[in-house]
């Protein structure tokens, strides 16, 4: 019940958030990164990330694993599959990879019926 309490003020607050650029302007590479991981986006290349600004790589990798780590949690997937939320394969890897996995697809089957 925290978990979701936790996932849904998080979503909430992403309409509060400062924009990518602001962030990167902050020297923020954290939050940059952990909004990719809860976003279930793949990881950006550095180079991508210097186009927003003098990036700090491991701010940005630690940020991305703690959202990933977020993300992939197998009691939203189905959710997330039911309402046509593409996965990106992010959760590959982690302890709960498969069951994400099958969860999400038994929702994306649902949604494209």
């Amino acid at each position: 019940m925290k978990t979701i309490l936790l996932m849904l003020v998080t979503i909430g607050l992403w309409g509060c958030a400062a924009t990518e650029s602001e962030l990167a302007a902050q020297g923020n590479w954290y939050q940059i990164g952990y909004n990719d991981g809860i976003a279930g986006h793949t990881q950006r290349a550095y180079k991508k990330l210097a186009e927003l600004g003098s990036a700090s790589q491991s701010d940005y990798h630690q940020g991305y694993l703690d959202g990933v780590s977020e993300y992939c949690n197998p009691d939203f997937a189905y959710q997330m599959g039911v309402n046509g939320q593409y996965y990106e394969g992010v959760c590959e890897g982690t302890k709960q990879a498969q069951r994400f996995r099958m969860e999400w697809q038994r929702g994306w089957n649902e949604y494209n019926k």
